[in-house]
């Protein structure tokens, strides 16, 4: 025990002695910097074009499904419906919230149901800390977001390819339970 002790006096006592020692500060020598010659420039040979967006028009592709949706066994109408935003599950570069738009647009002109704005989609996104960008990918994520927005149902869809063909599938979901009560697919060209 006395050992500890002394141990720990003598690193205090060490540890608070100061050694006074003035140190010259390092000569500073000024070195003006060199001028790089750049090499020159050479043309280069060919700029890759970047990938071309296709034009689609996704009224035309989305419109048959809305109408077989509206038409579905179980949809009861005036009922309020969030459209989550389309997923890109190929490998291409797709405008989906193009594609978003022309569901919202098509489902609004049916009047069957009562669409959630994109402004309050926005609001909920943001307060429940998702991106504008994000894409939710999840239907249980599409589900909580509708929750939130007190929809009672979804409208999910995913775009995906298969040899070449690129595919659109809606799946239009009760909230409640998560149940798929309709699900359409049609061709994007």
């Amino acid at each position: 025990m006395k050992r500890i002790l002394f141990v720990i006096l003598s690193a205090m006592l060490l540890a608070s002695c100061v050694i006074e020692k003035t140190q010259q500060p390092a000569p500073v020598t000024p070195v003006e910097p060199k001028k790089k010659q750049e090499p020159p420039v050479k043309p280069s040979e060919k700029v890759p074009q970047p990938p071309k967006v296709q034009s689609i028009n996704w009224n035309s592709v989305v419109q048959p499904l809305v109408e077989q949706m509206v038409e579905a066994n179980g949809v009861e109408a005036g009922k309020v419906l969030l459209v989550d935003s389309v997923k890109n599950n190929t490998n291409g570069s797709l405008r989906t919230l193009k594609a978003t738009d022309a569901i919202t647009d098509a489902i609004s002109n049916k009047q069957v149901f009562q669409v959630v704005p994109k402004s309050q989609v926005y609001t909920a996104r943001q307060a429940l800390g998702l991106s504008s960008e994000d894409s939710l990918g999840l239907r249980s994520k599409s589900i909580g977001l509708a929750r939130y927005l007190n929809a009672d149902y979804v409208l999910y869809t995913a775009i995906s390819s298969h040899n070449g063909q690129r595919d659109i599938e809606m799946q239009l979901l009760l909230v409640k339970t998560g149940e798929i009560l309709w699900s359409g697919r049609g061709d994007v060209n």
